[in-house]
């Protein structure tokens, strides 16, 4: 099964490889990124706040250097979305008046990338506060989608999926609460991954209103890369991973899966909806058991109502709404009580199954518009459907705080479309294994 890709590029295992082995050094890796972004991005703008300079010093370090033996990433250059700090760099979150807010230390994600021998190149872009579902701004404007520059790239990781799938880089960091690692992913073609909350510290990875202050590791959102194949993924989480995790030793042939394409609070478009039937059909054929139906599935209606309600008090601090009224602490609580249900819930499921398959989104990559999708209407199979219930797919898996790692399966009108695989909290790197080995199935 075909998906649509711009690039062929190497990922950032294969350039650290190449490196290791004396067919490039790292200043000419950094300089053969810096050059595609040159080339590239004055149509993509993906790669908005560039540090070519510092890089290019690391790299000639680097190259001068001896070749380290514990730095699987040594050489290797990418970007990180825009908020994240990174010492030296401005971090607004897409706000003009925190435009000049200049980092003074490192996010931890930064530091361990850099500690793996990882070269910053610069920052990618988002939208305003990382709340919509394209990268559109007004510091640094709009992210264009590399497979058409009149479509949306996704959000609020847009920039970081865009810069991955036109080749510039090879990998890239995000964020994500309401599908902003999976939908880029799935609306660029490339692969994203959606870590079990908890599993790696947002530390340095704050609004800047709160002036270079740490905060809580707020509840819902979690980080994660976004790269070109699930091996990068997978090293990726590794070393930024702040809890163990083991791979269960289950052969995939012997996973049960269950697909999930229809949710109770908004359509799923034909556009998504076939390159997934296409993939399970792909599976079954090659003796993989996907189930349509289960008993099991929590009731999603109610999941996505309760997950609304804790991602608006969540983004907004527990302020008041449109509504004029705020979250008090039982309110909080209730929520709370309320999401760990859930999560028991999806426990229960994956007793039975060993993951669950399901749309990023209901929607393929849309046209650029003015107004944030969440606030107006999104069109699905030729209807509107209010654009915030379009959260659907993501909510599934962040609500109950699961991983989630997105693969493109297919493309529709040379659009790509991803799917996402979803399985119990801590099981990150199957789910990264799963995704690899469907992925091999669908496309060699």
């Amino acid at each position: 099964m075909a998906y649509p890709t711009l690039t062929t590029k190497p990922g950032a295992i294969e350039i650290a490889g190449a490196i290791r082995h004396g067919e490039m050094s790292p200043l000419e890796a950094v300089e053969a990124a810096i050059a595609r972004i040159e080339h590239l991005d004055a149509h993509i703008n993906a790669v908005v706040v560039t540090d070519f300079d510092r890089a290019q010093e690391q790299a000639k370090t680097m190259t001068a250097g001896r070749l380290p033996q514990d730095q699987p990433l040594f050489g290797v250059p990418m970007t990180i979305k825009e908020s994240f700090d990174v010492s030296g760099l401005p971090t607004c979150w897409g706000h003009s008046e925190y435009a000049d807010t200049i980092a003074t230390r490192d996010a931890w994600v930064v530091r361990q990338l850099k500690a793996a021998g990882a070269i910053i190149l610069g920052k990618t872009n988002v939208p305003p506060d990382l709340a919509d579902w394209q990268s559109n701004n007004p510091v640094y404007g709009r992210t264009n989608n590399p497979h058409d520059h009149a479509l949306s790239p996704g959000g609020s990781s847009g920039g970081s999926a865009a810069a991955v799938a036109s080749g510039m880089v090879p990998c890239d960091f995000g964020s994500d609460i309401g599908g902003s690692i999976r939908v880029p992913a799935h609306f660029c073609g490339v692969w994203g991954h959606k870590s079990s909350w908890g599993l790696i510290s947002k530390r340095g990875h704050v609004h800047p209103v709160a002036a270079g202050q740490e905060a809580h590791d707020g509840a819902l959102s979690v980080v994660g890369p976004l790269a070109r194949n699930a091996a990068d993924l997978r090293l990726l989480v590794e070393l930024t991973q702040t809890v163990a995790l083991r791979a269960r030793t289950k052969p995939f042939k012997d996973s049960r899966f269950l697909l999930l394409l229809d949710h109770p609070s908004c359509p799923t478009d034909d556009a998504v909806r076939g390159p997934l039937e296409a993939a399970a059909a792909e599976l079954e054929r090659a003796g993989i058991s996907v189930d349509r139906t289960s008993d099991l599935v929590p009731d999603l209606a109610a999941q996505q109502a309760d997950y609304m309600r804790m991602l608006n008090v969540t983004l907004a601090r527990g302020m008041p709404g449109p509504d004029g009224q705020g979250a008090s602490a039982t309110d909080w609580f209730d929520m709370r009580d309320a999401q760990a249900r859930n999560e028991i819930a999806w426990a229960a499921l994956f007793d039975n199954y060993d993951f669950v398959l399901a749309p990023p989104a209901p929607l393929l990559a849309f046209p650029h518009r003015e107004d944030r999708l969440f606030d107006d209407m999104a069109t699905i199979n030729g209807t509107h459907q209010p654009g915030a219930t379009a959260l659907c797919w993501a909510g599934l898996a962040t609500y109950p705080n699961l991983p989630s790692t997105v693969l493109p399966v297919g493309e529709t009108g040379g659009l790509p479309c991803g799917m996402q695989v979803i399985s119990r909290r801590w099981a990150d790197l199957d789910c990264i294994a799963a995704a690899e080995a469907i992925g091999t199935i669908l496309h060699g």
